[in-house]
Formats: C-alpha cells, sequence, structure tokens
C-alpha cells in the first residue's frame, strides 16, 4: 500500500481506527481485524487511552506482540480518563504516556496526540513535556486533534528553537463535512502538517448501508446516537443519493469516493476508518485505488456545493 509522511514516519494511506477494540470488539474480534489489516498492507494504528476505558491500548499491544516494530502506533491523551485524570500539563503528560506504554506493551509510540487543547495549560508547557519525552526516546512524533486554525498557529509560534512540534493534526472531515477546507486545511498546507480526518465515512452515512427510505440498519453508530438527525437530515440523503449515482457510474461505490476524495488532497496523510470485520478491512483497502481527475472533483464538488 502507498505510504505518505507524517514527520519522520511513514504511514499507509489507509489506517485502522482502534475505537471499536474493547467496546464493540472482543479480543477474538480485535485479533482477527488486526490480522486483516496487517494482511492488507495497513501499518498505522491509531487509538486513544480513553478508548474502552485502556482496553483498546491493551488489545492492541497483546494482539501485535512481537510485530509491534513493524507498523506505526498513533495514541492520544487528554481526554478524561477514569482513575488517572486528563489534560496537557507537564505532570499529567508524564502519567498519561507510562500508563499508554505500559497498556501497549512497548517502550516508545510513535505518534502521540494530544486528544484536545487544554485552555489551563500554556501550550508551550504542552511541548516542552513533549519534546523532553522526544528526547528520551518515549516518542516518536507528536499530533494534535480537534485544533483550530489559530490553535494550530498559536502551538506552532510556542515552538523552541530545536524543540519537538505537531506534526499532525486529526479532526474530522469527509464529503460531509467540510468547514476544515475554510482555515484549517490550508493551514496544515503551510505549515507542513500532515491531517488525518477522523470520521471520513460520516458515522456511516457514506459507507453505502444507509438509503434513503430504506430500513436503517440497527446497532450501528448513527442508531445509536442520542441526536441521529445531525446525519439523518433531508440534506445529507441528498447528497448522498447523488454522490451514490456518481460514484456508481464510474464502476465504484460511495465508500470508494469516501476515501478516494479526501486522498485526492497531498496534505491528508492517512484516512483511518473503524472496522468490525475482515470485509470492511479489506473494502477500505481497496478504497484507496481510485485515482479521481480534475474533472471528477469538479462535479463531485458541484454536487456537494448545490
Amino acid at each position: 500500500m502507498e505510504t505518505r509522511k507524517i514527520g519522520s514516519l511513514n504511514v499507509s494511506i489507509v489506517g485502522l481506527g482502534c475505537n471499536n477494540f474493547g467496546r464493540r470488539l472482543d479480543a477474538a474480534g480485535t485479533e482477527w481485524v488486526i490480522n486483516a489489516a496487517l494482511d492488507a498492507g495497513i501499518n498505522f494504528f491509531d487509538t486513544a487511552d480513553v478508548y474502552g476505558d485502556g482496553q483498546s491500548e491493551e488489545l492492541l499491544g497483546r494482539v501485535l506482540g512481537a510485530r509491534r516494530s513493524q507498523v506505526i502506533i498513533a495514541t492520544k491523551f487528554g481526554h478524561n480518563m477514569p482513575n488517572q485524570g486528563k489534560g496537557a500539563s507537564p505532570a499529567y503528560i508524564q502519567t498519561a504516556i507510562e500508563a499508554s506504554l505500559r497498556r501497549l506493551g512497548t517502550d516508545y509510540i510513535d505518534l502521540y496526540q494530544l486528544h484536545t487543547p487544554d485552555s489551563e495549560t500554556p501550550i508551550a508547557e504542552t511541548l516542552g513535556k513533549l519534546d523532553d519525552l522526544v528526547k528520551a526516546g518515549k516518542i516518536r512524533e507528536i499530533g494534535s486533534s480537534n485544533f483550530s486554525a489559530e490553535q494550530i498557529r498559536e502551538a506552532e509560534g510556542a515552538v523552541k528553537p530545536g524543540g519537538v512540534r505537531f506534526v499532525s493534526l486529526q479532526n474530522e472531515y469527509s464529503l460531509l463535512k467540510r468547514e476544515d477546507e475554510k482555515e484549517v486545511l490550508p493551514e496544515c498546507d503551510h505549515l507542513n502538517i500532515g491531517y488525518l480526518p477522523y470520521f471520513p465515512l460520516a458515522s456511516g452515512m457514506l459507507t453505502g448501508k444507509y438509503r434513503q427510505g430504506q430500513a436503517l440498519p440497527k446497532g450501528t453508530r448513527i442508531t445509536n446516537n442520542p441526536d441521529p438527525s445531525r446525519w439523518l437530515n433531508d440534506a445529507n440523503w441528498g447528497k448522498v443519493e447523488k454522490l451514490t449515482q456518481f460514484a456508481e457510474s464510474k464502476g465504484h461505490t460511495i465508500l470508494e469516493l469516501a476515501f478516494s476524495w479526501l486522498l485526492a488532497r497531498p496534505i491528508v496523510a492517512s484516512v483511518i476508518a473503524g472496522a468490525m470485520k475482515p470485509e470492511q478491512i479489506q473494502a477500505n483497502a481497496k478504497a484507496a485505488n481510485w485515482q479521481l481527475t480534475p474533472a471528477d472533483l469538479a462535479e463531485i464538488d458541484a454536487i456537494l456545493s448545490a
């Protein structure tokens, strides 16, 4: 599989989101999915300490075992973690990383990401502590998540000479969620920050399993959401139907369109999607093979702008 750069890291352009591990997937299911990802050429695994209250990290580390050096592990800190704390203060970062290293069964993390901005801790203090951990060999690169363009600029301005800087940003972005195009993506382009879109399939709306007028599948992210109208609304239904027709007219699926459209931007380093079974992994890996033309992109933009 093709790879792209996040700082010094070479990551597969399709990554595996590990948020289901320890929650919707048990140990056996997790092993099944991870092995399928490795077989498909995926080397980028994105988790967080809060996923499954630590179980995602534990299962990922356990299943990878001796293969740990063959992959890129990204995890996150900052959200409230039961019996551990939250935030981005130097003291808490030390607690959080030691706990993640222990759960993952490794002595280093490839990409350590601040899961959400911490308004109570100056970003310079956060970067200073992360710099110490990079120098100690416990982290290879650092990233951010849920940052605005202004917060990206603030963090870049707080980097000390020779110090570590955020080389990635993980925000929500998809065919149905394009707000980052206005300021955030241009800022990432300007600063050469690898962009990692989460919810690339719009919580399932871009998988092809939701069609207007048909019964909704049970047990899915959207149907379990307390406010499904965020996705299940007339505007999105209209776009999904037209995007599906466009993809099918080209001999592809809307899922393939969702991945390929994101990867048409060179600043997008990897499209991270979760999976519950190997067939989904295989479909995600295949989706990256469609090379959209400038004419395709113009037609898609017209659909989305209508």
